[in-house]
């Protein structure tokens, strides 16, 4: 690879104007005709003149109006020209222009002040674009797959998963499968209302779903008849579709219609972390305790317990609502994938790495046309060591970092919020803008000046709308004020909008404000400041760059709110006489990181889970940060980071006791139904896990048990459903905790054997890189002494899934890691198969 990267990128800036223009003298056939055409000049006479080449002639100019509406979005002349001809004014065709309007100057006024308000025509379809080859890919597998399915039993239920990044297009092209099914009752469920913008835009303005109808708790009055001989899109949360009425303890009434509606499909959309089911069962089976629930949609940042994740795969028969197939939609459902809940055949990836490929490949191949994926930005991670003087108010944890969480601590809400290291935070907002006086004294020294987001020239383009993720809402309230506090003049420059606290409203009720403030981005400033709303299933396209204000602990929400900022931004045809150009307003998009380690922990852990099909974790964050490079400042200077190094920053706060936690993790195993069933059928398999020590003692009857016992369970809530008697609820409630406490019985037994393998790893002399090089290049006998299994047994048992593969990699990559690291502090050499894998071949370049 010899390109050559710029790591800075230039942010262009440029409006689109509408303008209206008649010949003074129109020769024949132009008599009250108007041109109707858009550009990105500030002077339209001069866009004009070229337009009419050697044939200049007088005009009169009717309209020269920036191309942007109210809710700060942008329209073009072609919207203009449209809403004309839906009023009945003709539209001819002259020497290939269609742009020519019979009409008087104000009706294309009026035209342009209806749009700009937002007024709306009935029947305005007038998307047209196709299918990308991703999209069609997806929906041609996931359609092959329900056939394959109902081919073996026409009464089964498919379930497939799209793990499709953000801005793969998941609701046009599950439109497109529901098309492609011919499916006429699609019900789309979601934790997280905020996405329902999204799947109505597309109903509405594509013409291949004319016909179709969208509804929604808020367009759907109680009791409304709905037409059912059209095709119907119902969106709902689970939060409504799944509470019971108070009073009755039953499903509410105005939803029951969706229980009784038999569905064509049934979309689960932004199904992270693979603990939706968990979570629904609850609301679902009337269980007291919701607190996972809660805290994930509450602070949509917390993890859930990785038992109840490998103790619930059993197939979706909480949901009482019958339907042909399900799909899932998430950009991170790394749970879902690695907990077995779905096989490879019925997944589709798409990742942030298939994308940026993807264009790269799009501008080689088609260089004179529109490249779909152009407008898309590339990300960029800037880490930044904060200075002595504010790490030491905020030292915490097992490894003494610098926790995010106790630097901006804070009390009270709305005005009386108060950070509890006031003068600290205050000296952070003057280093991002690179007025910290100890910073700037150490710059000084070094001859450097550092890339800090307010103060870079190249920056401050990048920072105009900016997303700020805090802890809780009492940092955001207390930021807020802090920011509007008298003595920070810098800041009042910026209009802060806080999207926090029950106040602030749930899903896209919480979008208006920041849409308001925004406007089209071009002449506004704004700091959104969020500690959990707007960071899934949203799009606000001015949205450059996010700062990474508080602890997370999982990579899956860390860049799902990252990739709020990746919203392309982009001008199509701004001139007006080119379908191919388009003009990128954001080329890249900045994620900035306040504590280093913890950030390329999270950038490690992704990379990893993205591609586990890759032949070391190191090589799978190479090919993650090819497309997302990674600056960090070490107190002195900003530089790049490879992958190697990556990985090395990311291991330096592990310890003994955090790897042992790795391979006691109930991750490593898998004790769903599927995997049960694998076992039961496979006599060789049955007996290599009697092997393990404790096994014997649970007897063989004990898998087939749990797996005829929750079936049978799940069939009964199936049902009856809503028809149970609390006692009956109540039975069968213990009956399922008793084969949830045999089923955690064998998840220990595994678990404990698992816990062996490092022991092998430090006996021997091999530096394992992957599970098949414990598989293939070790000792047999001894693995066999230490852990009790020979190694075909244990071979035999990863195929089948027993042992996850992809946790096993990442268990002993880390060992491996650790290990090299301590025998080289020991002046021991690390293996000589340890080669840092160089990431910059290619030219960088900071200007």
């Amino acid at each position: 690879m010899n390109q050559k990267i710029n790591l800075l990128p230039v942010k262009p800036s440029a409006r689109v104007r509408i303008y209206a223009w008649s010949p003074k003298h129109p020769p024949t056939g132009y008599d009250g005709l108007i041109k109707i055409g858009q550009t990105i000049k500030t002077d339209v006479n001069e866009r004009i003149q070229n337009s009419q080449g050697q044939m200049q002639q007088d005009y009169i100019l009717h309209a020269d109006i920036l191309a942007e509406r109210e809710d700060g979005s942008t329209f073009r002349d072609s919207d203009v020209i449209r809403r004309l001809v839906r009023k009945g004014f003709e539209n001819p065709k002259i020497n290939s222009s269609s742009e020519w309007v019979r009409c008087e100057p104000a009706d294309v006024l009026t035209a342009i002040s209806e749009i700009k308000s937002g007024q709306s025509l009935s029947g305005q379809r007038h998307q047209s674009f196709e299918m990308r080859p991703e999209q069609a890919k997806a929906v041609q597998a996931t359609a092959a797959y329900y056939r394959s399915v109902w081919r073996e039993d026409r009464n089964a239920t498919p379930r497939f998963l799209w793990n499709a990044k953000m801005r793969f297009g998941k609701t046009f092209a599950t439109y497109q499968l529901a098309k492609a099914m011919k499916a006429s009752r699609v019900l789309v469920v979601t934790f997280k209302p905020a996405v329902q913008d999204a799947w109505k835009a597309d109903i509405e303005s594509h013409i291949d779903f004319e016909g179709w109808q969208y509804r929604d708790a808020g367009s759907l009055k109680e009791g409304e008849a709905i037409d059912l001989t059209k095709t119907l899109v119902y969106f709902g949360s689970f939060q409504d579709l799944l509470g019971k009425d108070a009073n009755t303890g039953l499903i509410k009434s105005k939803n029951e219609w969706v229980h009784k509606t038999h569905w064509d499909l049934v979309v689960f959309d932004e199904y992270h972390f693979g603990a939706w089911r968990e979570s629904a069962k609850e609301l679902f089976e009337g269980e007291e305790s919701k607190a996972d629930f809660k805290a994930e949609f509450a602070a949509e940042s917390q993890k859930f317990d990785e038992e109840l994740l490998q103790l619930g795969n059993d197939e979706p028969s909480f949901l009482p609502i019958s339907t042909r197939a399900y799909l899932y939609l998430s950009g991170t459902p790394f749970r879902a994938i690695s907990s077995g809940e779905f096989v490879d055949e019925q997944i589709f990836n798409w990742t942030y790495t298939d994308e940026q490929q993807a264009k790269v490949r799009w501008a080689r191949d088609y260089p004179d046309s529109w490249n779909p994926y152009a407008s898309l930005p590339e990300m960029r991670l800037l880490t930044y060591q904060m200075p002595d003087d504010l790490i030491s108010v905020a030292h915490q944890g097992e490894f003494d970092e610098f926790d995010l969480n106790e630097f901006f601590r804070a009390s009270g809400i709305g005005s009386e919020a108060k950070f509890q290291h006031e003068s600290e935070v205050q000296s952070w907002l003057d280093l991002i803008r690179g007025q910290h006086a100890p910073t700037q004294i150490d710059a000084l020294k070094s001859g450097a000046r550092p890339p800090f987001p307010y103060s870079d020239a190249r920056l401050l383009p990048y920072m105009q709308h900016s997303f700020w993720f805090l802890p809780n809402v009492a940092a955001c309230h207390a930021m807020d004020n802090l920011l509007r506090s008298r003595h920070n003049t810098h800041w009042h420059d910026y209009d802060v909008v806080v999207v926090a606290g029950k106040d602030a409203g749930v899903g896209v009720s919480a979008l208006p404000p920041v849409r308001s403030a925004i406007k089209s981005g071009q002449d506004t400033k704004t700091i959104t400041l969020s500690c959990g709303k707007l960071t899934t299933g949203v799009t606000v396209k001015q949205w450059s760059s996010i700062l990474m204000l508080r602890n997370l602990s999982s990579p899956e929400t860390y860049f799902q709110a990252a990739f709020r900022v990746q919203s392309p931004w982009s001008i199509r045809n701004p001139d007006g006489n080119n379908p191919s150009a388009e003009l990128n307003l954001k080329p890249a998009a900045f994620i900035f990181d306040f504590a280093p380690t913890r950030a390329l922990r999270q950038v490690s852990d992704y990379g990893a889970r993205l591609n586990p099909s890759a032949s070391s974790p190191e090589q799978a964050l190479q090919d993650l940060v090819n497309f997302l490079p990674v600056l960090a400042y070490d107190g002195a200077k900003m530089k790049p980071v490879n992958a190697s190094e990556i990985l090395d920053i990311a291991m330096s706060g592990t310890s003994a006791t955090l790897l042992a936690r790795k391979w006691e993790s109930a991750l490593l195993v898998n004790v769903d139904n599927i995997t049960l069933r694998k076992l039961l059928s496979n006599e060789e398999a049955l007996e290599a896990v009697m092997k393990i020590e404790g096994f014997r003692s649970l007897g063989t009857s004990i898998i087939e048990t749990i797996v005829n016992k929750s079936e049978s369970l799940s069939d009964t809530r199936k049902k009856q459903g809503e028809s149970m008697s609390p006692q009956q609820r109540r039975a069968l409630n213990e009956e399922e905790s008793k084969y949830k406490k045999k089923r955690k019985q064998i998840q220990e037994k595994l678990i404990k054997f698992a816990t062996r393998i490092p022991v092998f790893m430090y006996l021997t002399d091999f530096r394992e890189h992957t599970l098949q090089d414990v598989i293939t290049k070790i000792e047999p006998e001894l693995f066999k002494s230490v852990t009790g299994l020979s190694v075909q047994d244990f071979n035999l048992l990863v195929k089948l899934e027993v042992f996850n593969p992809t946790h096993m990699n990442q268990a002993i990559f880390s060992f491996r890691r650790y290990e090299d690291a301590s025998l080289i502090y020991t002046g021991i050499p690390a293996s000589p198969e340890r080669r840092p894998i160089g990431l910059w071949d290619t030219a960088v370049t900071l200007e």
